[in-house]
């Protein structure tokens, strides 16, 4: 079979983008990620939705669009040799994995794909993941191929790689260190939302209410009904990550639910519990 593309560089393709590019971006984590915030406690496979505040959120707010950039670059041939040293990343910094996969036949879908990506974790503590693929995107090269591109945040030290399980071959392999920032121990998640004009919005759940629609937006007695009218499309920016990377969806009022006008990016494969608590709260499929 022949082998699979895979390169690095430091600047993350659109969605639909047929280059075959592995792309290396780093997101500096926020201190703190508050306001809308979400705590898993996954005793008994429940996930409870938790409201915090603090203004340390505005931290989070400005460095989730962009983030700081970084570049790792390693070979564009296959796995490096052992004798050399692995490409690293901090942690709590993020980038993005592309390559070009051979299923020989019918194409999966992303999310049928990543299934057959391997997350392998090493921790340096023995405990735990190392790293997490927060989003996923990709489409059909014309030579029959796949593109797959994955948004990869570093969790902890230790080594991290994937690896495509058909073949073996290791797509992405880094040592993981220390980064001048800890993130929290317990990840929360920040939600935002676009208005008509383009400016972005934040959720207040500081009253507990898990139903989007009813939710309060910050220093603002409206509600996300009030803003948000029937049948238009937003974009929501769901941040959920030790890097602080947004994840990005459009969305449409349908109704008291709302519906995604596009099945990608796939959002959060690696945490589907809190993929379970944002289907709830915004009227998706798997939320029951």
């Amino acid at each position: 079979m022949p082998s699979n593309k895979r390169h690095d560089n430091s600047s993350r393709p659109k969605a639909g983008s047929s280059s075959g590019h592995r792309t290396a971006r780093a997101a500096r984590a926020p201190r703190v990620l508050v306001w809308f915030a979400l705590t898993l406690a996954l005793a008994g496979g429940v996930a409870a939705l938790l409201w915090a505040r603090s203004p340390a959120h505005q931290q989070a707010r400005a460095a989730a669009p962009s983030g700081a950039a970084a570049s790792a670059a390693t070979s564009p041939s296959a796995a490096p040799a052992a004798s050399l040293p692995l490409p690293s990343s901090e942690v709590a910094q993020a980038l993005m994995v592309t390559v070009e996969l051979e299923f020989g036949g019918k194409l999966p879908s992303i999310k049928e794909a990543l299934g057959e990506v391997e997350r392998r974790h090493e921790p340096a503590d023995g405990q735990g993941r190392t790293f997490a693929v927060l989003d996923a995107y990709g489409e059909p090269t014309p030579a029959g191929k796949l593109h797959l591109s994955m948004h990869v945040s570093m969790e902890k030290p230790g080594i991290g790689s994937l690896i495509f399980r058909r073949t073996g071959e290791v797509l992405w392999k880094s040592r993981i260190v220390p980064g001048k920032t800890t993130p929290a121990a317990e990840k929360s998640l920040t939600v935002l939302m676009e208005d008509a004009a383009g400016k972005s919005l934040q959720l207040d759940g500081s009253r507990g209410i898990s139903r989007i629609l009813d939710i309060p937006l910050r220093d603002s007695t409206a509600l996300v009904r009030d803003v948000w009218p029937e049948g238009q499309e937003r974009e929501l920016t769901f941040i959920y990550s030790a890097c602080g990377c947004p994840v990005k969806a459009k969305v449409q009022r349908n109704g008291e639910a709302t519906v995604r006008t596009t099945d990608l990016p796939v959002m959060f494969p690696d945490d589907p519990a809190a993929m379970t608590v944002i289907n709830q709260m915004m009227g998706w499929p798997g939320g029951d």
